[in-house]
């Protein structure tokens, strides 16, 4: 059976990588098996490191404390993740900021989960701002990674209610429950073959999918 290789870069916890692990490692897809080969932080000692050794997944802290230019870290970044040659690069709260070469040298191969409804709030601070804007809605939404941050095409996005008694802890944890739950989707329908990413556009099943993403209102 063939396998699809899959890397997924972390900094922290690992939520999204525990969802990720449990519907796709060493998991069959049609007449495909699906794997995570390697777990890479940027971050040492953080409990996605543990998840992924639960997992018996290879685990590798690729550091950056210290390192000030971006390029020089994306390059031993790169160097790690090329050894494994993935199909596909998993984004799972992985908090730094990519160089446009790192992201053109895997255009098309690499996605990310976004706390909120893009292009609504990208960057930090998503919950809050949704809370301090009044919103009644918010979400998540999975794209395809581009050099601009948290501007590829969107795949999908998930929306869950706002409410005038809500934190931002409570809004985040109401968010991580729709998170875990389309991130491994996308990145199963990426690796049947179902997804791709043509010029700015993400096509799902031959079709191009609305700037808000597959099934969205």
């Amino acid at each position: 059976m063939a396998t699809k290789k899959i890397v997924v870069l972390i900094s922290g916890g690992g939520t999204n990588l525990q969802a990720i692990i449990d519907k796709l490692h060493k998991q069959p897809l049609g007449e495909l098996e699906t794997e995570i080969f390697a777990v890479i932080s940027n971050k040492p000692d953080v409990y996605g490191l543990q998840r992924a050794n639960e997992a018996d997944i290879k685990q590798v802290v690729v550091a950056s404390k210290g390192i000030t230019v971006r390029e020089e870290y994306d390059a031993l970044l790169s160097t790690e993740i090329n050894k494994h040659q993935p199909d596909l690069i998993v984004l799972a709260g992985f908090m730094r900021i990519l160089s446009t070469e790192f992201v053109n040298n895997y255009l098309g191969k690499m996605i990310n989960i976004h706390p909120s409804l893009l292009p609504k709030y990208p960057g930090i601070n998503t919950h809050q701002r949704a809370i301090d804007a009044a919103d009644d809605v918010h979400g998540a939404t999975v794209h395809f990674v581009t050099p601009e941050l948290d501007s590829g095409p969107t795949v999908l996005q998930a929306k869950v209610p706002l409410y005038s008694n809500d934190s931002s802890n409570d809004l985040r944890e109401r968010v991580l429950t729709q998170e875990h739950l389309i991130y491994p989707l996308v990145a199963q329908w990426f690796l049947a073959g179902r997804l791709t990413m043509q010029g700015n556009q993400a096509i799902l099943d031959g079709k191009v999918l609305p700037e808000n993403g597959y099934a969205a209102d």
